[in-house]
């Protein structure tokens, strides 16, 4: 008799079975309602099919659409290859490369044979992918080898999956999932896992949103592809749900509120780089003011260092080999003018643009010598960097090539880290609350590609961890969860990710906790014992970058920005030209008192006014006439409400100011 496996159960029970058993017999066994629910299995904690047998004795979980995080992705995943499988049957001799699932659904590059595919080509194949789920195909996991791959996809003309199968490593175990039975049924090279069969996705839960160009492999100097996205959910409810966020999210995308607000444009001309209009830059600037303030009052000492440093500098710091792909490089030389010759010589030296502030805040803290009394040292600064992200990457503001952080580095000793950690978390929570979003905390943990012991490592992580629970954050009401493998090459980090109106997520604060950075750039303090020791350097920022929080604000608040950092915060507007003497005076008086106001004394209708300055949105217009300048009032339409008040002068001008006043002031 074969030798039996046990199978543990999350209630600690045991099953004995045979070899060749899978997580759907046990489900099976188990009851027929939780053989039609279970859609795949954890064993041993890995996502795995439902239909894949026991290798040996396991921990075993079987995961139904109630475990909705792993439901989604196994549904994404299949909308994808289900994807690729209808473009195959309606395009034939359209080459596939790959697609993964998204947060939001899925999507999948191709290389076609005629044209790119366009968005009118969508409905069609959605009405294919429909009737493959109809159909009900088989998805069968098989065990390749790689020469079995590369023959397989060059005899099907497959150039590009041709080209990724020979760069597999040899002996690795390669899977492939088959859609159907046969030797006609539609193959494409996957990890997995997949659902049992192409029926088990909700028909009505998917929907393809667009057609965009992607290069092969990311690289520019790669053929151009058409990537089609799509999203996709469990059933029609979720999608519905989320097209309608779509719908809301599309009114307030920052880029046509940007326009609309004059706030900002981007140009071919200076690609992922920001042309801060007057009105933007009033927002740009009072947000700086306000962050001055928070971190000054947190005992911080505002620094600027250079935006271009020598490479080896970046070599020492670990960035040059890590990171250069996303660095802008300059030639330390003059650029040969003449017509005949390279630009730069064979041997030209390097530097390059800063990507991070990082090794330039440690070069001010090597200035002189430092004793345990001097720490912590906090230094921060508005620092300008540059990163050179793929063109078809950028947009607006939330993903830009040059950008502003926040951004400061705590050099402190190994005893102070938690509570200065403690003590960032709680500014973090002032600064959030201020700008009325909710947010959660995570904790990302060491990745596979990184710098640094183990103990380190186990160190560094159990100082953040420690930091958030003295806080009084890691609870369920502060959303806090820890992240295996999403920590930064050198540290790993807190990271605070904010919800905005209509429940989309954002990451933008993090602090990161490293020993990497002080120890290859030989940083060094005396300590009480009067030897040398490293300092630990923390990371932090609370807004991540200037551009990104804008554009979050801006479409948080659809536009309509609190007073205090509305580019205008009113308008006074005149019904009769006979109101502008007194219109006149009302501006002079608010101007007075601080207020950020302009006077419309056009010659158009106020019914015309009020649109022009709503979608413009002013937060306060004033209309003034004949009437109101007789009687010292003025009638005060706030935007997004309906009707208006009747107010003196002296009222509206303290219910201005309250409003203008910064929250950190208030």
């Amino acid at each position: 008799m074969s030798e039996m496996f046990r199978i543990t159960l999350p209630d600690g029970s045991v099953r004995e079975v045979a070899p060749g058993t899978t997580p759907a017999d046990i489900a099976a066994a188990i009851g027929p309602g939780l053989a039609k629910a279970a859609l795949a299995a954890r064993v041993d904690g890995e996502l795995r099919d439902i239909g894949r047998p026991f290798e040996g004795d396991a921990q075993l979980a079987l995961v139904t659409s109630k475990d909705e995080k792993d439901a989604l992705e196994l549904a994404r995943h299949d909308f994808a290859h289900i994807l690729a499988e209808a473009v195959q049957n309606l395009f034939p001799g359209t080459q596939i490369t790959f697609g993964p699932a998204t947060d939001d659904g899925f999507y999948y590059d191709f290389a076609p044979k005629d044209r790119p595919f366009t968005d009118e080509d969508l409905p069609a194949i959605e009405a294919e992918m429909r009737k493959i789920i109809g159909k009900d195909e088989p998805l069968i996991r098989e065990v390749w080898s790689r020469q079995q791959l590369i023959d397989r996809w060059t005899k099907q003309g497959e150039s590009f999956k041709a080209e990724w199968a020979q760069e597999l490593p040899e002996g690795e175990e390669l899977t492939v999932y088959r859609a159907g039975k046969g030797e006609d049924a539609w193959l494409d090279m996957c990890r997995g896992p997949h659902l049992a069969s192409t029926g088990k996705v909700d028909p009505n839960a998917f929907k393809l949103t667009r057609v965009s160009g992607a290069y092969w492999r990311g690289d520019q100097k790669n053929a151009m592809l058409s990537r089609i996205y799509g999203t996709g959910w469990l059933n029609k409810k979720q999608l519905d749900e989320h097209m309608m966020r779509l719908e809301e999210a599309a009114k307030r995308d920052h880029r046509k509120l940007g326009q609309e607000m004059d706030l900002f444009h981007l140009q071919q001309e200076a690609h992922g780089s920001v042309f801060w209009h007057p009105n933007g830059y009033v927002i740009y600037r009072a947000l700086e003011d306000y962050m001055r303030r928070a971190v000054n009052g947190a005992g911080s000492k505002e620094v600027k260092t250079p935006q271009v440093m020598d490479a080896r500098q970046w070599e020492q710091s670990g960035h040059w080999g890590k990171y250069r792909e996303n660095m802008f490089v300059i030639p330390d030389e003059t650029p040969n003018i003449e017509d005949e010759g390279p630009m730069v010589s064979e041997d030209v030296q390097w530097m390059a643009l800063k990507p991070m502030n990082c090794p330039a805040h440690i070069l001010i803290f090597k200035q002189g010598i430092k004793s345990y009394r001097d720490l912590p040292l906090r230094l921060v600064e508005n620092g300008c960097c540059h990163r050179n992200e793929p063109h078809g990457a950028l947009h607006g503001l939330m993903r830009v090539r040059q950008f502003t952080q926040d951004d400061g580095h705590i050099f402190c000793r190994e005893d102070q880290i938690v509570d200065e950690v403690q003590d960032f978390c709680r500014l973090a929570d002032r600064v959030y609350k201020d700008f009325g979003f909710n947010y959660s905390i995570k904790l990302a943990l060491r990745p596979d590609n990184r710098f640094g012991t183990e103990e380190m490592w186990d160190q560094a992580e159990t100082e953040l961890r420690d930091a958030v629970v003295r806080a009084g954050m890691a609870t369920e009401e502060y959303g806090w969860e820890e992240l295996p493998g999403e920590g930064a090459f050198y540290a790993p980090k807190l990271e605070w990710h904010l919800t905005d109106a209509i429940g989309r997520t954002w990451q933008v604060g993090t602090i990161q906790s490293d020993r990497v950075l002080p120890e290859r750039l030989d940083a060094s303090y005396v300590a009480e014992d009067g030897e040398r020791h490293r300092p630990v350097m923390l990371h932090r920022a609370i807004f991540g970058s200037y551009e990104r929080f804008i554009g979050i604000l801006i479409e948080h608040f659809a536009g309509k920005l609190p007073t205090w950092l509305a580019p205008t915060q009113a308008v006074v507007a005149t019904i009769v030209s006979d109101a502008d003497d007194y219109a006149v005076q009302v501006t002079k008086r608010l101007q007075a008192a601080g207020i950020r106001v302009e006077t419309d004394l056009r010659n158009e209708k106020i019914n015309y006014k009020v649109r022009e300055h709503s979608v413009a949105k002013v937060p306060n217009l004033l209309v003034v006439g004949k009437r109101e300048a007789e009687e010292g009032t003025v009638a005060l339409r706030v935007l997004g409400s309906q009707g208006q008040q009747m107010l003196s002068l002296d009222e509206v001008v303290a219910k201005l100011v309250a409003e203008a006043t910064p929250p950190d002031l208030a």
